[in-house]
């Protein structure tokens, strides 16, 4: 039971530096930092959700996927500070979606 404490905490930690990241690399214009993104994203996808959650988080990670992508792009020609910002959190919550729907689709063949 302590192990899954720790994942999870693990797992938290990784969400919140994900997203203070994100904030971050709205100043940075490095391509190269999409990658911890990426990583972060990973991480929350394996450690923060359970196979009871999965389905709330994988239609509310779609929604942020979709909704992240079209502001990020609507925004971006007039705020692209905001646009940027929209971008890297999009980048995180697709992966973590993406993470999740894999683990989902396993759990799913294994019963």
């Amino acid at each position: 039971m302590a192990k899954k404490k720790s994942n999870n905490q693990l797992g938290s930690w990784a969400f919140l530096l994900g997203v203070v990241l994100a904030v971050l690399f709205t100043f940075l214009s490095y391509p190269e930092y999409t990658w911890i993104l990426v990583f972060l994203g990973s991480v929350v996808g394996l450690l923060n959700i359970t196979s009871s959650e999965a389905t709330k988080f994988l239609l509310a990670g779609t929604a942020l996927v979709i909704v992240g992508h079209f502001a990020s792009e609507a925004i971006m020609t007039s705020i692209e500070i905001l646009g940027n910002l929209f971008a890297n959190l999009t980048v995180l919550f697709a992966t973590s979606t993406i993470v999740v729907a894999i683990k989902t689709v396993f759990d799913l063949s294994n019963k």
